[in-house]
């Protein structure tokens, strides 16, 4: 199994990715520039976390228009695993892959602490590792986390499963307390709180980790090796 860490110029977390996959997944990943992209050989793409482009416009913004997100958009239609953390989450929904969108913190304030999570579904190629219910702890990092869908979407996301992770304690306003969705077909996942900086007890915890656990064990559940 194969990942991709796309880096736009802005990225800081693309470490923190490529060390929970490498390091403590042990599957092999490389670093991919997002201008030297070819994507067709990766079986997972993982947009990590940071301020591309500067957050110009808005979070995610540019990144979303550069060339390379039409390869993850095939990659997507290929029901190839579409992870994306934090600005990764933004530019998934500036590039259309998910709905909704994101506003500053309801307090206008940078956020950087742990919060505790609620598993919403745990029967997706990024959460099977988890139970329904349970309560895991993840960092977040940022001043834009803030999820805004208007009531129809909301509803819609409701009613197709399609609220992963939410808030217990919402730190920034975000609509239903949500923290992570994915797509109406399950194989992209945005989320605000950041797995990879969980998956080893030096970290504080490996509550993350399962979430990586979850998509090798997809893959090597819907992929026949023949000798």
């Amino acid at each position: 199994m194969k990942f991709a860490v796309v880096v736009f110029p802005g990225s800081n977390c693309d470490r923190d990715m490529y060390h929970a996959v490498k390091d403590s997944l042990n599957e092999e990943v490389d670093l991919v520039w997002y201008q030297d992209a070819d994507l067709s050989e990766y079986d997972v793409i993982l947009l990590p976390g940071g301020f591309s482009y500067g957050d110009y416009l808005r979070s995610g913004a540019i990144a979303s228009t550069s060339n390379i997100v039409q390869q993850i958009k095939e990659a997507a239609a290929q029901k190839k695993p579409v992870l994306g953390v934090c600005n990764g989450f933004q530019v998934l929904l500036e590039s259309g892959l998910l709905p909704g969108a994101m506003l500053p913190n309801r307090d206008l304030k940078f956020m950087c602490h742990h919060e505790e999570l609620r598993v919403e579904n745990a029967e997706t190629m990024f959460s099977s590792e988890y139970q329904k219910g349970g309560l895991i702890h993840l960092p977040i990092a940022h001043g834009e986390g803030n999820y805004y869908c208007d009531d129809a979407t909301y509803q819609q996301l409701k009613d197709n499963e399609q609220i992963v992770f939410t808030y217990t304690n919402n730190p920034n306003g975000s609509t239903g307390d949500i923290a992570g969705i994915v797509n109406e077909t399950g194989n992209v996942l945005g989320m605000m709180p950041h797995p990879e900086r969980a998956v080893e007890s030096l970290l504080g915890n490996a509550d993350g980790l399962r979430l990586f656990q979850s998509i090798l064990m997809y893959w090597r559940n819907n992929h026949v090796i023949h000798a």
